[in-house]
Formats: structure tokens, C-alpha cells, sequence
């Protein structure tokens, strides 16, 4: 066997704290060049890598040793037998980013949103959180346990914008790593909800008033409420509802019309105006004018004017 298929990098979490995001890795002018190097030392060229591909979950190539050096015979069979098993990459930083929504947990210095490909490497000791080299303003650097870190720390800021937008998205029901469109979108969407929940509010408000006055409005009809009590059954129809006030005004008797009571005679024993005892005559007629013209009907046959 003398090809070897490797992952050379992905978006993973470093020991640096940083990411370097495969989508914005450029590998297309290491692909003209693509050297296989020991340890990131210049001059130590012991293969090649071939195949070199973007993939979901990173970018990966095949190491194929040339063999023309001792050291290149000799990681062929590490390699092969397993004592030699990661590679690193050499990356150039083209642009970093602390925009909250590229953040993730334990995460200390901006996102690497844009890099450039150089060179891979044979490493003792690798993968993304160890032995990963990266250049930044001509500044070489090797994610070692050791190594000094020249990228910068996001500020408390930062962390702190962070971690309110991830508690504010999951308070509006969002994934914590919701962005800040989608969570704009989602105040927005309340916001409306809230407005229309409003506009009925009210609606309900007018209608339930409507109902209110027009019972009361009813009752002095009826004779059960006098017009000057008006104002007063309304108000406490707003605080008991409609149904309560009903019954309330339902249980209440009509006023005794003056002429019903005049000389203790029911106006409905008169059948006509003449059986109306004359010293009621103009009671009635002042009084309660639709009797006094419904017996005049009654005693000429055509209606009064009054």
C-alpha cells in the first residue's frame, strides 16, 4: 500500500479556540504545488498529496510517499503499520471574524472565515487541536501545547453578546445557535401577534359595551330602570359582563304606570273612554296619552289627536 486517504482539516475546535471554517479554505494554488512535508520543515519534502477534496465534514487527500529519501521510506511504513497516523496543515489567515452566530461553546478568538492553504505535513503529534500551523501577518505557528498565540481574543463583549443572543434564542423557542436575522424575524413575528391580539382585544371591548348599553337601553323601555340610571347600569355591566347584568335587570319589576294605579282601577278593566271615571280623564291623558288614545279608539272609532 502506497496511498494513504487523510483528513487534512475541518470546522472543529482548536486549542487556540479558534475554527477554521472549511468552507472559506482556499486549496486551489496548493493544488498546483501539493508537497507532502515532515514536521512543517521546509526542505523535508517526502511525498505528495493527491485527490485533494472539500467534503461535508472537511477537506481531504491521499499521501502518496515518493520513497526517494530514507525518511519518506520510513513514514511509508509508519504509516502503513499505524505508529504514524496524523497530518496538519499549513494555513495561511485571510480574514477572522466574532460574529456571535459563528461562535461555539469554549470558543476564545475570532472564527477563521477565510484562509489559504499552503502545505501539509507528516506530524507525530496532530489533528486540528494540536498540531495545526497557521500564518498570520507573515508569522508562523504550530498549535502545540507550548506555542504562543497570535490571534486575538474576543473581548467580554463579545462573549457576553454571545451568550445573551444564545439565551435570548431559546427564550423565543429558537436554537441557541439562532441567528441574529432569525431571531429579529421571530421578535417581529410577536410583535405582530401581539398587535392583532390587541385589535381584538378591543373589538371584543366595543362589542361587549355594545351589548351593555343596548340592555340598558332596554330595561328604561321596559320601565324597569328609570333614564336618569342609565350611566350607572352600564358601568356595572363593564364590571360584571353582559349575562350577569342581564339577570340583574331581568330581576328588577317594571315602574306601575300613574293611570294604572288612578282610583285603584286596572287600566285594563276599560274597554273605552268612557268608562273611565272623569277626574281621570286628564291624568290619563297627560300621563299615559297611548291608553287614553287606545279607549278613545275604542268609544268613537277613529284616532285622537293630542
Amino acid at each position: 500500500m502506497n496511498e494513504i486517504r487523510a483528513r487534512l482539516s475541518n470546522d472543529s475546535l482548536n486549542s487556540y479556540g479558534t475554527r477554521i471554517l472549511t468552507e472559506g479554505l482556499d486549496i486551489e494554488q496548493y493544488q498546483r504545488n501539493p508537497v507532502l512535508l515532515y514536521m512543517h520543515q521546509r526542505g523535508f519534502v517526502v511525498g505528495q498529496v493527491k485527490d485533494i477534496k472539500k467534503e461535508k465534514d472537511g477537506v481531504y487527500g491521499t499521501l502518496v510517499f515518493d520513497e526517494a529519501t530514507d525518511l519518506s521510506k520510513q513514514l511509508k511504513k509508519q504509516y502503513e503499520e499505524g505508529s504514524m497516523r496524523m497530518v496538519s496543515v499549513g494555513i495561511d489567515i485571510l480574514e477572522l471574524s466574532d460574529d456571535p452566530k459563528m461562535l461555539v461553546l469554549g470558543q476564545t478568538s475570532p472564527t477563521v472565515t477565510k484562509s489559504k492553504l499552503y502545505e501539509v505535513s507528516c506530524v507525530d503529534i496532530g489533528a486540528n487541536d494540536d498540531a495545526l500551523r497557521l500564518s498570520r501577518d507573515g508569522n508562523h505557528l504550530t498549535l502545540g501545547k507550548d506555542s504562543k498565540n497570535p490571534l486575538p481574543l474576543l473581548t467580554n463583549k463579545t462573549k457576553e453578546k454571545s451568550m445573551e443572543q444564545k439565551k435570548l434564542a431559546l427564550l423565543l423557542g429558537l436554537p441557541e445557535d439562532a441567528s441574529e436575522k432569525q431571531i429579529l424575524a421571530k421578535i417581529q413575528s410577536l410583535l405582530s401577534l401581539a398587535e392583532e391580539l390587541n385589535t381584538l382585544k378591543k373589538e371584543k371591548e366595543e362589542l361587549t359595551l355594545s351589548a351593555i348599553t343596548s340592555s340598558v337601553e332596554d330595561a328604561v323601555k321596559d320601565r324597569r330602570l328609570s333614564a336618569d340610571r342609565k350611566g350607572q347600569f352600564i358601568e356595572l355591566g363593564k364590571k360584571i359582563g353582559v349575562a350577569e347584568l342581564k339577570k340583574v335587570l331581568q330581576a328588577m319589576n317594571p315602574a306601575v304606570k300613574p293611570s294604572q294605579m288612578l282610583g285603584g282601577v286596572s287600566d285594563g278593566a276599560w274597554k273605552k273612554l268612557s268608562d273611565v271615571p272623569a277626574d281621570q280623564l286628564e291624568a290619563m291623558k297627560e300621563n299615559d296619552p297611548a291608553q287614553y288614545c287606545r279607549l278613545f279608539k275604542a268609544e268613537y272609532g277613529f284616532e285622537c289627536e293630542i
